[in-house]
């Protein structure tokens, strides 16, 4: 069965849901379980998880994933992944802290995209679900909200060092989310009446003392007006050293982050920019097409006029387009499990290398020397016999490489010069990419 990652839906936001309960690890584990997947199978539904992942793949069933948890288990932490095969992808995390740990159960949820917990019903299953699992594994804070959002927020840090955040946790209300689930402690810290009195669509207090926050009766809607209003009176309330003003123009600034942005890339580069886009972390993406619709990649340099271009100053011709042959051959080597467009010597290879350099930060990762003695080299002679074979240009070959040229219509092109400003660094990548040139030279093909 092939499974429907979380990962895979990348053009939404999703739900994210975090509960950390504590439980008797002396009990029997799949009595101690029994509850938390019947919750689970009673409430998921059209996003109930069906296949179960240990060290190896099976179908959903309590026993499934009772064995993964067992395979998958050392002395101190035992966890399983939990996914759905079809839309929406859930990516789920159940885990298991075991003493001398303090026994806890750790559960992560992502369910994507968000837009399908538009409908209040949805929403309703969700926020019993966590009731339900808050009244049998007590938790210090569970929450869920739209992932990308709990992201800006600085969520799980806050602002702390890693240190500090794992030994305090969520200690203070740093953060409302769309449901929250607070401790009895952190009832206590905050005080009952005050947390009871909180305004919010749905205030409820548990038989173990927690109490049950939910701030709008839908989450996909969250960056709305209303339901941001609500989210700043909530926090305002529970944390009166806040100003509320300044609550609300937070949340309203973080809406804008991930209010959706019109691609309005470079002609040239649209292609490539947008699989530049997709590698952004969800919460980054819109203001990550913000600045490549700004960014506009300078006309390429590498050029001369053709009746200025610098004549052949090789003892042997042939010989030195083989060279440049041999050169392009060893870049094909270099990627082709990686690219494997790159048997074509295409535009479109163009691009694909263009994304794997960026992708693997090529210049940053591997050794100057290496950079200049072997990748330029052959990136430069792939990038010339792209152009003779696609454009009908002719090699002019030159003793220094990056004078070696080739002639496109009224232009000679210096490819091996395009190589290493492209090999600089990360940005050069894109400042200087090989698929830009080629699309310049195209242009002026006639």
């Amino acid at each position: 069965m092939k499974v429907m990652e979380g990962y895979d839906a990348s053009e939404d936001d999703s739900l994210r849901l975090d509960f950390k309960g504590s439980f008797d690890s002396q009990a029997a584990r799949q009595s101690e379980l029994e509850v938390f997947l019947q919750v689970l199978e009673a409430h998921a539904g059209e996003w109930m998880p069906d296949v179960v992942k240990g060290k190896r793949q099976r179908e959903y069933t309590r026993d499934a994933v009772l064995r993964a948890l067992e395979e998958r288990g050392s002395q101190r932490y035992t966890h399983c992944g939990l996914y759905h095969a079809r839309w929406p992808a859930v990516d789920m995390l159940l885990g298991l802290y075991l003493p001398p740990l303090l026994p806890m159960l750790d559960v992560v949820v992502k369910v994507k995209a968000l837009s399908f917990f538009a409908k209040e019903e949805r929403c309703l299953h969700i926020v019993e679900m966590v009731r339900a699992w808050a009244c049998r594994y007590p938790v210090t804070h569970a929450r869920a909200h739209s992932a990308d959002d709990a992201e800006l927020a600085g969520s799980p840090r806050f602002g702390r060092d890693e240190k500090t955040s794992r030994q305090n946790g969520f200690d203070k209300v740093y953060e409302v989310f769309w449901l929250n689930v607070f401790g009895p402690k952190l009832v206590e810290t905050v005080g009952r009446e005050r947390m009871l009195s909180t305004p919010a669509h749905r205030v409820e207090e548990l038989p173990n003392g927690s109490i049950l926050l939910v701030t709008w009766p839908t989450v996909a809607d969250f960056a709305s007006k209303e339901a941001r209003l609500a989210q700043a009176r909530a926090h305002a309330h529970l944390r009166p050293d806040l100003d509320f003003d300044t609550v609300l123009r937070t949340l309203h600034e973080r809406s804008a982050r991930l209010t959706p942005v019109e691609p309005r890339f470079h002609p040239d580069m649209a292609t490539l920019l947008s699989r530049v886009v997709d590698r952004a972390a969800s919460h980054e993406r819109q203001q990550r097409i913000a600045e490549l619709n700004a960014w506009q990649p300078a006309e390429p340099e590498e050029w001369r006029p053709a009746n200025s271009a610098l004549p052949p100053d090789v003892e042997n011709v042939e010989r030195a387009l083989q060279q440049y042959s041999l050169y392009a051959e060893h870049l094909v080597a270099l990627l082709h499990s990686q690219v494997p467009s790159v048997f074509k010597a295409t535009p479109e290879s163009l691009t694909d290398a263009d994304f794997y350099f960026w992708r693997e930060e090529f210049p940053k990762r591997r050794l100057r020397e290496v950079i200049d003695e072997h990748a330029v080299p052959a990136i430069g002679a792939y990038l010339g016999e792209v152009l003779v074979r696609n454009l009908g240009g002719r090699w002019i070959p030159r003793q220094k490489l990056e004078e070696a040229q080739v002639l496109v219509g009224n232009r000679v092109w210096l490819p091996f010069l395009r190589a290493r400003r492209y090999m600089a660094s990360r940005q050069a990548l894109l400042d200087h990419s090989l698929t830009q040139l080629y699309r310049a030279a195209e242009r002026h093909q006639s």
